[in-house]
């Protein structure tokens, strides 16, 4: 697999809001999570929040958005900034970042290094660099655990320093580097050096189409970039007598399927070149980019052709409804029906999960669900503790049967915990993907 170089949006989080420098100006945003999730959909390898927490309250709060931000986008996060004990690097760890970094700047971050990275790993572990002059120690804070170092300096920024460049070339492990956005000279040069991963850009609220139109700005001057390459020639596929090829548009997540639309070249070149999915309409004889007037924009995660080379299935991030009528999927209308048990495991455990939730919600006289809230956290231990015991005494039997029933009521219990503790199934898979 090819070592892309990795553009990094970055933001602040302050009082439960985002802060965005743009120009050197620093100016506040309430919604920093639709910040977020704009850049990832639009191409942003990474994500860097630093957390500018001045009270514990505050930075719990951080906590939480962050968590927010990690069950919602697709693009990894580097979070730290207010980093006194090893706690608070586990809790920006377990809040769903990929790494933490600890400010250099701070004589009890570089005391904290090496035991985080004994404990978490020292691929989870970054040294954040506020200045050039910290290069210099790049290689003592390597050998502390830090893996990557991210250097967020004025003295780099839009005129590349020779010296400076050099300074890079020289750093002994993986390189961030900040620098302005809106210099795509100064991306190249600092892109071109084998020791720099990745830049950190400061960016606007609204830029369109950001990382995704820089990275084709990027790979046109040589530099890789993860970008949608067709592993099939448009001219390779099999097109219908009007020359289009239909799109079969699945969630990416729960693989239900939104519509069916039609792509001409055109329409398949602008879908890879902006991530976005673009289609011919065959009514208006034009090119339509799904989301333009609703804002239901349909951001591709994987492209894939049939076994003919005749037929499209595009599985998107779909933002709002797919549908014209505002349903979520056009296919909303039963022909024909027949009862049939449903047997998708994810499915089954949310839809379980969903009726203990509903349970907690709006409670139901009699319901053993409503008992175990009643009674409160340490009941549920209780329970969980009990039928854990069971499945190891089951599992002592010949018959697997036995298991299999107590690891059900296993895990109706451990669901109950999870409505009560505000977990979802998605935040378990997403952990265990991350594993």
């Amino acid at each position: 697999m090819e070592n892309y170089k990795k553009l990094i949006p970055g933001f602040s989080c302050k009082n439960g809001q985002g802060i965005i420098c743009d120009r050197g100006v620093d100016y506040y945003t309430d919604d920093i999570l639709t910040l977020c999730r704009y850049y990832s959909d639009n191409g942003a390898d990474e994500i860097f929040i630093y957390d500018a927490s001045e009270n514990d309250e505050d930075h719990e709060r951080t906590i939480g958005i962050i968590k927010e931000i990690a069950r919602t986008v697709d693009s990894p996060l580097i979070v730290g900034g207010r980093v006194h004990r090893l706690e608070d690097v586990k809790k920006y760890l377990y809040a769903g970042a990929k790494a933490a970094f600890l400010d250099v700047s701070i004589d009890e971050n570089v005391d904290l290094m090496k035991e985080a990275a004994d404990r978490f790993g020292s691929e989870k572990i970054y040294a954040y660099l506020p200045d050039i002059r910290y290069l210099s120690q790049a290689e003592e804070y390597g050998q502390l655990g830090a893996s990557v170092m991210i250097l967020d300096s004025d003295l780099v920024g839009a005129a590349p320093v020779a010296e400076d460049l050099k300074r890079l070339a020289d750093c002994p492990h993986p390189l961030i580097v900040f620098c302005d956005e809106d210099t795509p000279g100064a991306l190249t040069s600092y892109l071109k050096i084998d020791a720099v991963e990745g830049v950190l850009l400061t960016v606007p609220e609204e830029k369109e189409g950001c990382c995704m139109n820089m990275k084709q700005e990027l790979k046109a001057r040589g530099i890789p970039v993860d970008t949608f390459e067709s592993s099939v020639e448009w001219k390779d596929m099999k097109l219908g007598p009007d020359g289009l090829v239909p799109v079969i548009v699945q969630d990416y997540k729960t693989s239900e399927v939104l519509m069916l639309a039609y792509m001409n070249e055109e329409a398949f070149s602008q879908t890879l070149k902006t991530g976005r999915m673009t289609y011919y309409s065959r009514s208006r004889k034009q090119l339509w980019l799904k989301g333009e007037t609703s804002g239901h924009f349909q951001y591709v995660k994987k492209l894939m052709l049939d076994c003919d080379n005749d037929t499209i299935l595009a599985k998107v991030n779909q933002i709002g409804a797919a549908c014209h009528t505002g349903s979520r999927t056009c296919f909303f209308q039963t022909l024909a029906e027949r009862e049939y048990r449903e047997t998708n495991p994810l499915k089954v455990f949310e839809d379980v999960y969903a009726i203990i939730c509903d349970r907690k919600e709006n409670p139901k006289e009699g319901s053993y669900t409503n008992y175990l809230f009643d009674k409160g956290i340490d009941k549920i231990l209780k329970k969980i503790g009990e039928e854990s015991a069971e499945i190891i005494i089951a599992a002592k039997n010949p018959n697997p049967e036995e298991v299999k029933y107590e690891m059900s009521d296993f895990l109706y219990h451990m669901m109950v915990l999870m409505a009560e503790k505000g977990l979802r199934w998605e935040d378990i898979t997403e952990e265990l993907a991350n594993r």
